[in-house]
């Protein structure tokens, strides 16, 4: 038997965001295993297995939090864009979010530079906003596009830390 949590489908003008399947693995893969991708985020391209794992991790999430990320395709060409949302990664850090979910976007290379991110996480927090106004990020110092992004959603930096061995900038948005 499968549970399904119902994920809200947001609509953007060019975007549709819907709740993660298990049909997606394929998508999700062809993007984290790109080192384009991953390069600011985890180093390293990931295996089906992780994934799998993260596809399964993100479906969770809904049942868990009630927000979560949302799987991204074009409006008019049905093209897997991306993922984006909010999260509780619960990451382990010596800096505190207090509680505050974790904004998170990545693209399909071929989806870079298009305003994708800024459009889908524009209506992604303006859905949190009145159970998250504060929300926080974390970027990779030379993520520049990452960093332009979080700025034009209306993020500031707060602080630095270290994350896994590397550098990271923490980001707060207040809604």
């Amino acid at each position: 038997m499968t549970v399904q949590v119902p994920v809200p489908v947001l609509d953007t003008p060019r975007l549709v965001l819907r709740g993660h399947r298990a049909s997606d693995l394929e998508d999700s893969f062809a993007m984290w295993s790109s080192p384009e991708v991953t390069r600011a985020l985890t180093r390293k391209p990931l295996g089906r297995e992780d994934v799998w794992a993260r596809l399964l991790r993100y479906i969770g999430h809904w049942a868990v939090h009630d927000y979560g990320l949302w799987h991204i395709r074009e409006r008019d060409t049905d093209r897997f864009v991306g993922e984006a949302g909010i999260a509780d990664f619960r990451r382990d850090l010596a800096f505190s979010f207090d509680g505050a979910p974790e904004a998170a976007w990545v693209l399909a290379p071929w989806a870079h530079g298009r305003g994708y991110a800024t459009e889908a996480m524009t209506t992604i927090l303006a859905w949190a906003a009145s159970a998250h106004p504060r929300t926080v990020c974390i970027i990779d110092p030379d993520n520049a596009a990452s960093q332009r992004v979080a700025a034009r959603l209306g993020y500031r930096e707060i602080g630095q830390a270290d994350f896994k061995g590397h550098p990271i900038v923490v980001f707060e948005r207040l809604a």
